[in-house]
């Protein structure tokens, strides 16, 4: 992959797969693991004793993998190489009670997740999907991918002013899906879920359910040389961390370091959590690694010292339409190569030193890449980046793919953009 940036359209292709595939976190890591497991990598038990033999392994927790190669000779105390990503992205979720509705309607109760755009899922054909708990302790994913929902938007003649004094959208009483109609009936939705996957409707005792759009992923342009899709916030990142790590594998002769990839989930909610980077998992993994070969805390703190982890997230890319909304120096392009994302309060963890750790991999990768700074009157946004770098003290840079339409449920990237940040990602991993 690192050979030549020229652009594959078959990375794109996949890419797209991958997205239709993943509507919930829980998908996504399965779908990450899938393709680990056709490079060789094998599944670790966090409950089971660790080897330190060499070879690719991962662990899942919820929606996050952790997934690492450990080369032929690494000692206790090699470094890692680490991409860092999201699983989650912003949407509707099922509440605990979702059986609700009013006037005649059947309707299912969704709470905000993450900083939505909330117009964006208004008049949308919505599936369902995530996974329910059955009564043996047991995970089972759920996805139902065809029209099943929608948030109707009030028409324009109820709405004289929507047009000149814009849409006004309270998150309770205007974002509440229908799926019918009729009278309300308790545990209709588990029921209805229950025999989507074949199993008694009392055998479900816990559920994490979101809506998704069900329109796939297209490439969109005069010269199809753009894409738009759902999840590319984070996914287009997820997908192609696993790609590199993959790649990275198969050439495990020539690996300095150990390549890691950590996709975490809860990163559009503060990421605080068992499964989001800042809880304990990603330190925990990188600790046992080093114990399982033989090492002690003077290993594991030489090691976490020469640690490097690009913290890879979708970027904002000049918008047409709102130019004053960015900064006048810094205009990042759909394929323009990935972006570097600087923010000198922290809000990412880009230093002058990580710069050159990047710039070098986008060097040896052939890819071009751009760079990214906030407008000084914008506030920044932020991601696991600043979140990683406190918590275990390794040395950070935030980077990703310039997007449109973020945080909608459909965003918009260049078609070359996902192989570019793949050869980037190949390239830092395998350094």
């Amino acid at each position: 992959m690192t050979n030549s940036a020229r652009f594959d359209r078959g990375h794109t292709d996949d890419l797209m797969s991958f997205l239709a595939a993943s509507p919930s976190p829980y998908h996504a890591v399965a779908n990450a693991a899938e393709r680990l497991e056709k490079a060789g990598f094998r599944q670790v038990a966090e409950t089971d004793a660790w080897d330190g033999r060499s070879g690719g392994k991962y662990v899942l927790r919820g929606g996050a993998i952790i997934a690492w190669y450990v080369p032929e000779g690494a000692s206790a105390a090699t470094p890692f190489r680490i991409v860092g990503a999201h699983t989650d992205s912003p949407n509707l979720r099922v509440k605990p009670i979702p059986d609700t509705g009013a006037r005649g309607w059947r309707q299912i109760a969704v709470e905000i997740y993450g900083g939505t755009l909330l117009n964006t899922w208004l008049d949308r054909d919505l599936g369902l999907s995530g996974r329910v708990t059955l009564s043996d302790g047991s995970n089972r994913l759920v996805n139902v991918d065809r029209p099943l929902l929608r948030v109707p938007q009030l028409a324009v003649h109820l709405d004289r002013s929507v047009n000149t004094e814009g849409l006004k959208l309270d998150k309770q009483r205007h974002m509440t899906p229908i799926w019918g109609l009729g009278e309300v009936a308790e545990g209709d939705l588990i029921a209805f879920v229950a025999d989507e996957i074949g199993v008694p409707a009392g055998d479900i005792k816990g559920w994490d359910l979101m809506v998704h759009s069900v329109e796939p992923p297209a490439y969109l342009g005069r010269d199809r040389e753009l894409v738009a899709g759902p999840r590319m916030d984070n996914l287009l990142s997820v997908h192609a961390g696993t790609a590199a790590l993959a790649a990275a594998a198969t050439d495990g002769g020539r690996l300095s370091g150990i390549p890691v990839l950590a996709a975490f989930d809860h990163e559009e909610n503060g990421s605080q959590s068992d499964t989001g980077a800042d809880g304990p998992l990603l330190g925990t993994v990188l600790e046992r690694s080093v114990f399982a070969r033989g090492g002690g805390y003077e290993d594991r703190a030489r090691a976490f010292a020469g640690t490097v982890c690009l913290s890879s997230d979708t970027g904002h890319a000049v918008h047409p339409n709102y130019g004053d909304r960015h900064e006048p120096g810094h205009h990042p392009m759909p394929n323009g190569g990935p972006v570097l994302k600087v923010n000198v309060n922290q809000r990412y963890a880009t230093d002058g030193s990580g710069r050159a750790v990047f710039a070098a991999a986008c060097e040896r990768a052939g890819v071009p890449w751009q760079s990214f700074v906030s407008h000084n009157s914008m506030p920044c946004g932020t991601t696991i980046g600043p979140i990683t770098a406190a918590r275990h003290g390794i040395q950070t840079v935030d980077i990703g793919v310039a997007i449109l339409s973020m945080h909608s449920a459909r965003e918009l990237c260049g078609a070359q953009d996902p192989y570019l940040l793949a050869n980037a990602l190949t390239a830092f991993l395998e350094s």
